[in-house]
């Protein structure tokens, strides 16, 4: 969690060097701490979905339920705390989440066939 607060927040800071500050610190702390809260929270969304559905449900509806609630979340946050560059701050740690969710959720799918 500590590696996703400060490698996404620094992220978000440089996404909005542009804009005086204190906007670009204000956009790193937000992304930031949302960074850390939702690789907690996407994890185990992942799993639960992942062990629930069965199927070629379970192999794409966890990523796209995680990219969802990531872009949503993300959008709505920093359009409230006022980042200048909402777009550009959120896309990098939107891609983590989609590749990470997928490459997760299909480590998860090929264990549980393994186990069976």
């Amino acid at each position: 969690m500590a590696v996703a607060f400060v490698a996404m927040g620094s992220w978000a800071a440089f996404a909005n060097l542009a804009h005086p500050m204190p906007r670009p610190l204000i956009a790193g702390l937000v992304q930031g701490t949302l960074s850390a809260l939702i690789t907690l929270f996407l994890k185990r969304m992942i799993e639960a979905l992942s062990a629930r559905l069965p199927g070629s449900a379970g192999y794409w509806v966890p990523p796209v339920v995680a990219i969802a609630a990531s872009l949503s979340l993300l959008s709505s946050i920093h359009w409230l705390a006022g980042t200048p560059e909402i777009l550009r701050t959120i896309v990098v740690p939107l891609s983590v989440t989609a590749v990470y969710a997928t490459t997760y959720n299909l480590a998860l799918r090929r264990a549980a066939k393994a186990g069976q």
